[in-house]
């Protein structure tokens, strides 16, 4: 298929446009890259077909996916641990006994950056089939300046690989390594004066995120990091409220970051702080489901205080090993009882917000034409159902990348 980006059409779809559905059946058009047009079907100007290919009528179109949070590249997997939490071992108990983090840790470190991306891969792969066009991708497992950056050339190559809009960030305050035991301090001063500035010195890094919690780092570490990180221009996200109250979506809301991340123990006071920053609650409704946590997020409260909510995958070895993003969709709805529209602007509009990218995310005029074409009949099926297979096409940068009838009439 030609990589160029022709003038492409499509009629008669049920658009979702990434906070809404359009009341009734549109005609899109499709030009260097961007959405340069947007009809009601029946008032559609037909001179304007002229030139254009026929790329498909019917079905639902939305943005393509963003999945604004993910830990895609590592090495390992830490099954084991899977059963231990089964047979009644808490997260925090297996962190405290090196396990959890520290032990992909291990694992990343080991591999070269050639191994670590064979084994992301087929992660990223898997991402794509279900219709993601943008991804954010953490570093965090390996805890040295070398490790770290290794990491990010990776999420950079699969990037440059694959017709995906990789962003990174680096989550060097993920966790404190073995060589730093009973010196966190000492480690977040290796974070801010070593890795954070070789990050942005090399220009791998988008954002800086931080782990803000007991088994972590300290509100005080993680607003050292911030300012560490806003000298080197980089924007600021947070893990904050998964296992406790720490204080952190307010802390990274008086900063301006974008994103508060998990926040199952969110308080008023932070939702309130986030309202008023703009900063975007990003739900992990994985590692929710695969932690069998109680704790719900204040989804009532970030609505009253109209904070945006954003979904993503969460995607990482330990507590989200989940690369199928539309049933991240549906575990948004069944355990957090999103609704199914709130879901949907979660993993389009929302999340491109959560990565400072508002361009993205949308289907309206001049947004750029990161798209997919699902055979449903209607937006909320891709949350209702738990299916694969329902991707017809996925258009990145106004390229169609994939089609399902080009696959099947190869077969």
């Amino acid at each position: 298929m030609s990589m160029s980006a022709p003038r492409l059409l499509w009629r008669d779809l049920c658009i979702f446009d990434g906070l809404a559905v359009l009341p009734e059946p549109m005609t899109l058009l499709v030009e260097a890259g961007r959405v340069a047009g947007l009809w009601p079907t029946r008032a559609f100007p037909e001179a304007l077909a002229q030139g254009a290919v026929e790329a498909g009528r019917g079905g639902v179109m939305t943005p393509g996916l963003v999945d604004c949070h993910s830990h895609l590249v590592y090495a390992g997997n830490r099954a084991g641990e899977f059963e231990q939490r089964l047979e009644g071992v808490s997260y925090a108990d297996i962190a405290r006994a090196g396990g959890g983090i520290l032990s992909t840790v291990r694992a990343t470190r080991a591999a070269s950056e050639d191994e670590l991306l064979a084994q992301s891969l087929p992660r990223l792969q898997a991402l794509l089939a279900d219709g993601v066009t943008t991804l954010e991708i953490k570093s965090g497992y390996g805890l040295t300046t070398a490790d770290e950056l290794k990491m990010l050339r990776v999420a950079r190559r699969l990037g440059e690989l694959l017709p995906v809009r990789v962003t990174t960030t680096l989550l060097a305050a993920h966790a404190l390594p073995p060589e730093f035991a009973g010196d966190s301090d000492g480690y977040i001063a290796l974070v801010c004066d070593e890795i954070i500035p070789a990050a942005a010195a090399a220009g791998l890094a988008d954002a800086v995120d931080v782990f803000c919690e007991n088994i972590a780092f300290s509100p005080v570490q993680c607003e050292l990091v911030f300012q560490a990180a806003q000298r080197h221009g980089l924007a600021l996200k947070a893990h904050a409220e998964q296992l406790s109250n720490q204080g952190a979506s307010a802390l990274v809301a008086r900063y301006h970051g974008l994103s508060a991340d998990h926040i199952e123990f969110l308080d008023e006071a932070g939702v309130q702080a986030m309202a008023a920053a703009g900063t975007v609650a990003t739900l992990l409704p994985g590692a929710f489901h695969c932690l069998r946590e109680t704790q719900l997020p204040p989804i009532a409260l970030l609505r009253r205080y109209g904070v945006p909510m954003a979904v993503a995958s969460d995607a990482n070895p330990g507590t989200s090993p989940i690369c199928f993003p539309t049933l991240c969709l549906n575990l948004a709805c069944t355990l957090f009882r999103l609704t199914p529209r709130e879901a949907l602007a979660g993993m389009t509009a929302q999340a491109a917000r959560a990565l400072g990218r508002p361009d993205l995310g949308r289907i309206e005029l001049g947004a750029t034409a990161d798209l997919c074409l699902w055979d449903v009949q209607q937006p909320a099926e891709l949350a209702y159902a738990i299916q694969p297979g329902r991707l017809r096409q996925r258009v990145f940068a106004g390229v169609i990348r994939f089609s399902k009838e080009e696959t099947q009439d190869a077969c």
